[in-house]
């Protein structure tokens, strides 16, 4: 098979063995894999594949069509269109997943969406829903909205009943974020200019990183959560302990792509029960911003690299 495969730093597309599926495995036919953050970390040699998962191909999500299930596989049949999460290899011609990480194609997705569905949608889910406790009436403020984790924090917010509040650079995009349905679209600067007059925020989903932190903690709530999900503009930030005590406020944080099977499989399954209903009814959709045949997958991670885009980056083999 052909696959995405890193070298030195860079992205190229390169033959592997095919892959063959063990006890309770898919062996799927990929049709759509998205680009993540994570992607352009591992490439910089910065992230790499837990154990288990192909070293050096990336792609942490995918959508594709069952070819074959392992020993033991029961819940998809041969021509079965899924969607799911992986600890690497999602950008390959086929891959082998746990038949219990992944959920049916959503009705109403085509193959890029797919694609780019399961990685943003997971993270999202597990961070305002699951770790945070966002609840109906509570404001939920997201940095970084115009990305794939956050236009689907938008529409998650949305969902569950929260006031959302999407802060994007790029105010281009502002009408397309409160389209997904941002109540409020402003710039980081709204957030820190001199006499600048905010509700305070209950949920902050942190997608940006370190220089965010002093400006999460002046607008957090008494009793607010902040969930940290994306480091890509820093690592490092200095915490007020003092003010984070005084608002009794709390900092979590979290990364998909190493957790065990038993954990990846509660998560699909949550996403199966709660975000799929959703995509359904057409409340949800995943917004692509451009898709790139596999031969062009270097491509691909420059334009992902190159930043101001609104929703996916996917890849199609």
């Amino acid at each position: 098979m052909r696959a995405a495969t890193i070298r030195d730093g860079e992205v190229l597309v390169a033959e592997h063995p095919d892959p063959t599926p063990g006890p309770g495995e898919l062996l799927v036919r990929v049709r759509a894999a998205g680009l993540n953050g994570a992607d352009m970390l591992q490439r910089r040699g910065g992230y790499p594949a837990p154990p288990g998962s192909p070293a050096d191909i990336p792609g942490l999500e995918f959508a594709g069509e069952v070819v074959e299930s392992g020993r033991d596989g029961f819940r998809f049949a041969p021509g079965s269109r899924v969607t799911g999460i992986v600890g690497g290899g999602g950008q390959a011609e086929l891959l082998v997943v746990h038949e219990r990480q992944v959920t049916p194609v959503p009705d109403g997705l085509d193959w890029p969406q797919a694609g780019g569905f399961s990685e943003v949608f997971t993270t999202a889910h597990d961070a305002i829903a699951t770790q945070a406790g966002l609840r109906p009436g509570e404001r939920l403020l997201i940095h970084g909205a115009a990305g794939g984790v956050g236009t689907a924090a938008v529409q998650l917010g949305r969902g569950i009943g929260a006031h959302v509040t999407a802060s994007v650079r790029n105010r281009e995009q502002h009408e397309a974020v409160a389209a997904l349905g941002a109540d409020v679209v402003l710039t980081p600067e709204d957030l820190v200019a001199d006499g600048a007059e905010h509700e305070p925020f209950d949920v902050i989903l942190e997608l940006v990183g370190a220089p965010n932190m002093a400006t999460n903690l002046r607008w957090l709530a008494t009793g607010g959560r902040i969930v940290v999900i994306g480091v890509g503009a820093g690592f490092k930030a200095e915490v007020n302990l003092l003010a984070l005590m005084g608002k009794r406020g709390r900092i979590s944080a979290s990364t998909l792509r190493a957790r065990p099977l038993e954990e990846k499989a509660a998560a699909a399954r949550l996403v199966e029960h709660e975000v799929l209903p959703l995509v359904a009814r057409g409340a949800i959709t995943v917004p692509v911003a451009a898709t790139f045949p596999l031969a062009d997958v270097a491509a691909a991670y420059e334009r992902f690299a190159a930043g101001g885009k609104l929703g996916k980056i996917v890849v199609v083999p």
